[in-house]
């Protein structure tokens, strides 16, 4: 008995020995889409889960500071909806951004459904200054053919509908992958 649990304790492991790292070559991947986050009407694509409760909160805005959003974005070649649908972006974003400045903070996994990259995604989470015209994102991960992913998405408002929160965002992402 004394000699089974010994050697279960010094061959029962969690993890493998460490083996060389044989270098493999990087690879880049620039992605060009338009990200539609739709708020209103009867099949929103982001919809509100938590909205903070705040003494003396006058702010009635949909995005007001401490707003959670689950999202199911569409993601299109050309800013119309009606455009060929490529994936979607899901995840949640956050209303981080205090007094005038209008910021989010997103985790999204953007996952493509066509093509080549049929079953691939990158993942993004990062602070997004949604009033500034342009900005950047940053790419942490991704599965399938974005293993290992990392880079970074330049992002430029396209539309946005102020009183409804409806936006059309450009997305061009450098992707560095294995």
């Amino acid at each position: 008995m004394i000699l089974c649990v010994t050697f279960s304790l010094v061959h029962g492991k969690y993890y493998s020995a460490t083996e060389p790292h044989v270098r493999m070559k990087e690879k880049v991947t620039n992605l060009y889409f338009f990200f539609h986050d739709t708020l209103s009407g009867k099949n929103p694509s982001a919809v509100l889960i938590a909205k903070p409760s705040l003494p003396n909160n006058n702010d009635t805005s949909q995005s007001s500071f401490g707003s959670l959003y689950a999202v199911d974005d569409p993601l299109t070649v050309r800013p119309e909806l009606t455009s060929e649908v490529i994936g979607n972006a899901q995840g949640l974003w956050v209303s981080s951004g205090q007094g005038s400045v209008q910021t989010l903070v997103v985790y999204f996994d953007f996952g493509f459904t066509t093509g080549e990259l049929n079953g691939s995604a990158i993942t993004v989470f990062s602070r997004n200054p949604v009033m500034e015209m342009e900005r950047e994102l940053a790419v942490i991960g991704g599965r399938g053919r974005f293993r290992m992913a990392r880079g970074f998405a330049q992002l430029k408002t396209y539309t946005v509908d102020l009183t409804n929160g409806d936006a059309i965002v450009e997305y061009n992402v450098t992707v560095i992958h294995y």
